[in-house]
C-alpha cells in the first residue's frame, strides 16, 4: 500500500522533477551549440582551403599572362581582370574570417548564458526547497498577524500593544524575552519582556546578555546612557531556564521611518537543548519583521501624535501659545472674569517697521529676533499670563485679574524693555527696534471676545498713527464701533476680490482745448451681492489697514486693460488710462512689471498708461519715490500726482521730483467761483506747471460756470460730475464739449 505525501513532500517532489526536465533540456542545448560550433569551424577550414588553392592558381595564371602570344591591349585587359578577381578573393577571406569570429564569439556568449541560466535555475529550486514551510507552521503564522491591527488606542499606548501581541505569540512560539532598543536623542531605550515567572539570576543574566548584544549590534560603547524598562506576562505555559542554558537571540533592525535620532533594533530570545528547524527560524523571522514594522510605526507616530499635540497649540519658532490656543484661553478667561467680576487686559504688539530686518540682515536674523522678543515677553510675565505669537511680528498677552491702569505700566515697561534690548546682525552691526501696543480691557472696554480683539486692534491701529513705539487704547463706544466696520469692510472686500465682484467704472476727461475725451480715469467699485454698487472710496480705511491695495491694484488694472484691448480690437482711437495705485506699490512690489506684462500680453502701447498716486503718499516715501519714477519712465509709462496742492510742500516736490501730469485738488477747484484764494492758487499752480511742462487736470468739475473759469485759466485737462458721471463702460461716454474761446489776457 502507497503511503501518502504530505503537501510539501509532493511539492519538493514536483521542484526535483522540473528541475531535472530543465537541466536535460539546457544540455541538450548545450550539446546543439557544440556540435553546430564543430559543424561550422570544419567549414571554415575547407573554405580556407579552396580559397587559398584558387588564390595560388591566379597568381600562377598572372605569372604566365606575359609569356602568352596576345596583343598588347589583350595582355593588359587580361592582367587587370585577373587582378580584380584576385582582389575580390582577398576581401571575401577577410570578411569570412570576421563572420568566424562573430559566430564564434556568439557560440561563446549562449554557452555562457546557458550555463549561468541552468545555475541560477538550480538556485532558484534550492530556494523554494530551502523556503518551503509546513501548513501548520504558516496557520500558526495567521493566527499572530491577526492580533496585529493599529488603531489610535493601540499607537498611544503602544508598549501594551507589544504585550497584547506577545501573549499570542507566546502561545505559538514559545520563547523566554522579547526586546525593543530604541536609539533616541537622550540615548538608548529598552523594553525588556519576561514571558513567564524567573528568578532574580535569571533576569540579572538575561538583562547583562541582552544589553551586551543590543550595545553591539547598535555599535554603541558599552557606556552608553541606558534606559530600561521591564514588564513581566504572564504565560500559561512555564518554560525552564537554567544559568548553564545557552541563550540565544533572533533580532531584526528597526527600520529607517524618517524620524530624526530614532533607530534600533527588535527581537526575541529563548534559552532551549531543542534547535529551531530552518522553517521554524523563517517564520519567527518573517513575524518579526512585522512586529519591527508595526512596533517602530507605533512609536513613530506616537511621537509624532505627542507633537501634533504641542504644535497645534504652540508657535515652533517662538515656543510661545499660538493664535488658537490664545483664542481658547481668551474665550475661556471671558467666562471666568465674568463669573468671578475680574478685570482682565489684552495686550497686542506689533514690531515696528520689522519687515525691514528680514530685507536688511535676512529671515534667519529676524526669526532671531522673534525668538528674543518672546524670551522678554514670558520674562515680563507674571505666572497666571498667557504670552502667544499671533503670527509674524504680532504677538497677543492676556493679563489676568488686572485692570486697565496695570495693563498699561506692564505695556509700557514691555515697550521700553524691547526698545533697549540690542540685537546683532549677521555681519556684527548692533540695530534696534521699536514695538507698538495696543490694549484693551474687560470690561470696561469691551465685555465679549469680539469686541475685545476689535478694540485692541482699534488701540494697535492708534499706537501706529501716532508715531509708532507707543502704547494705544480705545477712547470711546464709536471707536469700537468702527472698528467693527472696518473689519466687517475687510471682510466683505476679501470676499468681492475672490468672487470676482470688483470691477473698475471709467469717469472720461476731456481736453480743455478741443473738448473731446482724450482718457479716461479708472475707479474702482464693488458689486454687492443684491446688485447695488458701492465705491471702493468707503473701504479707504480698510485697505490702508490691512494692506488689501496690491490685490485691489492688480485686479483693476487686469480689467482695465481687457477694456482698452477689446477698443483696439473693434479699431476705435485708444484713449490713455488713468490709473490709482495704493502706497505700497511705491516700495517695489511689482506692480510696473505686472503692468508690462499684461501690455505685452495685449499688444498695448505703455505711454497709454498713467499712474497716479495720492500728493500724500507719494511724498510720504520720498527714497522710494523716486526709484519708482525711475522704473515706471524706463518702461514707458506716465506720472500723474493725485490732489495736488493739498500739501504745504507741493512746489518742493516740483523741484525735487518730475511728474507727467498733477491733478489740482478738487477742493479748491470745486470753491474758484466762491473763493478768491482758491482761483488764485488754483491759477497760478497751472501756470507753474505749464511753464515746467507739467500737464495740469482740473477735478471735481461740478458746473459749467466752473468750467469756463478753468478754459480761462488755460487748464489742459478736466473731469468731474458736471462733465461725466464714471460708467462701466468706457465708450459710453464719447460726447464733445462746446468750449468758447479762451480770453485773451
Amino acid at each position: 500500500m502507497k503511503t501518502s505525501e504530505s503537501p510539501t513532500e509532493e511539492l519538493t517532489v514536483d521542484l526535483e522533477r522540473t528541475r531535472m526536465y530543465v537541466v536535460e533540456r539546457i544540455a541538450s542545448l548545450l550539446e546543439s551549440q557544440v556540435r553546430s560550433q564543430l559543424f561550422t569551424e570544419n567549414i571554415g577550414e575547407l573554405v580556407k582551403s579552396v580559397h587559398q588553392e584558387l588564390s595560388e592558381h591566379l597568381d600562377h595564371v598572372l605569372s604566365l599572362v606575359g609569356e602568352f602570344d596576345l596583343k598588347e591591349e589583350d595582355r593588359s585587359c587580361l592582367s587587370e581582370r585577373l587582378l580584380s578577381d584576385r582582389s575580390r578573393y582577398d576581401r571575401l577571406e577577410r570578411a569570412l574570417e570576421i563572420l568566424f569570429r562573430e559566430r564564434q564569439r556568439q557560440w561563446s556568449q549562449n554557452i555562457a548564458l546557458l550555463q549561468q541560466i541552468a545555475l541560477e535555475f538550480n538556485h532558484t529550486i534550492e530556494g523554494f526547497k530551502n523556503s518551503l514551510v509546513e501548513k501548520d507552521l504558516l496557520e500558526r503564522q495567521s493566527k499572530i498577524l491577526e492580533t496585529i491591527v493599529l488603531s489610535h488606542e493601540k499607537v498611544t499606548q503602544w508598549k501594551a500593544f507589544v504585550q497584547e501581541i506577545l501573549s499570542g505569540f507566546h502561545t505559538i512560539f514559545p520563547f523566554n524575552f522579547f526586546f525593543i532598543a530604541f536609539v533616541e536623542e537622550n540615548g538608548l531605550s529598552l523594553f525588556l519582556y519576561y514571558l513567564g515567572d524567573y528568578s532574580a539570576e535569571i533576569m540579572a543574566m538575561a538583562k547583562t546578555k541582552l544589553v551586551g548584544e543590543v550595545l553591539e549590534q547598535l555599535k554603541l560603547p558599552k557606556d552608553a546612557p541606558l534606559d530600561i524598562e521591564e514588564f513581566h506576562i504572564p504565560t500559561s505555559e512555564s518554560i525552564h531556564l537554567h544559568l548553564d542554558h545557552k541563550v540565544e537571540m533572533i533580532t531584526v533592525p528597526v527600520p529607517d521611518l524618517e524620524m530624526p535620532n530614532l533607530g534600533g533594533v527588535l527581537g526575541l530570545a529563548f534559552g532551549s537543548s531543542k534547535k529551531l528547524s530552518v522553517q521554524e527560524a523563517s517564520i519567527i523571522r518573517s513575524t518579526l519583521a512585522v512586529m519591527v514594522m508595526v512596533v517602530g510605526s507605533s512609536k513613530t507616530l506616537s511621537r509624532t501624535l505627542s507633537e501634533l499635540e504641542y504644535y497645534s497649540t504652540h508657535d515652533p519658532l517662538t515656543g510661545l501659545h499660538n493664535r488658537r490656543y490664545f483664542q481658547e484661553l481668551l474665550s475661556y478667561e471671558e467666562g471666568r472674569s465674568e463669573r468671578h467680576r475680574h478685570n482682565f487686559c489684552v495686550l497686542m504688539l506689533d514690531l515696528d517697521d520689522f519687515k525691514d530686518v528680514n530685507d536688511t540682515y535676512g529671515h534667519p536674523c529676524g526669526d532671531s529676533v522673534l525668538k528674543q522678543v518672546a524670551e522678554i515677553i514670558v520674562h515680563s510675565m507674571r505666572k497666571g499670563d498667557i504670552a502667544t505669537r499671533i503670527g509674524g511680528d504680532e504677538f497677543a498677552v492676556i493679563l489676568t485679574e488686572t485692570d486697565k491702569e496695570g495693563g498699561i505700566a506692564v505695556a509700557e515697561k514691555l515697550r521700553l524693555g524691547l526698545r533697549e534690548l540690542c540685537f546683532l546682525s549677521p555681519d556684527g552691526k548692533e540695530f534696534h527696534i521699536t514695538t507698538s501696543i495696543g490694549i484693551v480691557t474687560f470690561p470696561e472696554d469691551g465685555d465679549k471676545v469680539a469686541d475685545l480683539m476689535t478694540g485692541v486692534d482699534v488701540g494697535l491701529y492708534r499706537a501706529k498713527q501716532m508715531g509708532k513705539d507707543g502704547v494705544g487704547t480705545i477712547r470711546s463706544s464709536g471707536e469700537l464701533q468702527a472698528g467693527r466696520t472696518i473689519r466687517d469692510n475687510a471682510e466683505k472686500l476679501r470676499q468681492a476680490l475672490k468672487s470676482h465682484r470688483i470691477i473698475p467704472y471709467y469717469q472720461s476727461m476731456f481736453d480743455l482745448k478741443t473738448g473731446e475725451v482724450v482718457a479716461f480715469e479708472t475707479l474702482a467699485r464693488m458689486k454687492e451681492l443684491n446688485g447695488d454698487t458701492t465705491s471702493a472710496g468707503m473701504f479707504i480705511e480698510t485697505i490702508e489697514k490691512y494692506g488689501m491695495g496690491r490685490e485691489l491694484d492688480r485686479v483693476i488694472l487686469e480689467n482695465a486693460f481687457a477694456a482698452l484691448h477689446a477698443l483696439k480690437e473693434k479699431g476705435l482711437p485708444l484713449p490713455r488710462l488713468f490709473l490709482n495705485l495704493s502706497a505700497q506699490e511705491i516700495q517695489g512690489r511689482g506692480i510696473l512689471g505686472f503692468a508690462e506684462q499684461l501690455c505685452r500680453q495685449l499688444s498695448l502701447s505703455p505711454n497709454l498708461i498713467v499712474f497716479e498716486i495720492l500728493e500724500r503718499d507719494a511724498i510720504g516715501d520720498m527714497t522710494n519715490m523716486r526709484k519708482f519714477l525711475t522704473n515706471l519712465r524706463d518702461k514707458g509709462f506716465s506720472f500723474a500726482l493725485d490732489d495736488f496742492g493739498s500739501g504745504y510742500n507741493s512746489f518742493h516736490y516740483l523741484r525735487e521730483l518730475r511728474f507727467d501730469f498733477v491733478k489740482l485738488d478738487g477742493a479748491f477747484v470745486r470753491n474758484i467761483l466762491n473763493s478768491k484764494i482758491d482761483y488764485i492758487l488754483i491759477k497760478n499752480l497751472n501756470q507753474l506747471c505749464q511753464e515746467l511742462g507739467i500737464l495740469t487736470v482740473a477735478e471735481f468739475v461740478e458746473s459749467r460756470e466752473v468750467l469756463m473759469a478753468l478754459v480761462d485759466m488755460g487748464i489742459n485737462y478736466a473731469q468731474g460730475f458736471y462733465l461725466g458721471l464714471p460708467t462701466s463702460n468706457m465708450t459710453s461716454s464719447t460726447k464733445k464739449l462746446i468750449l468758447p474761446e479762451r480770453k485773451l489776457e
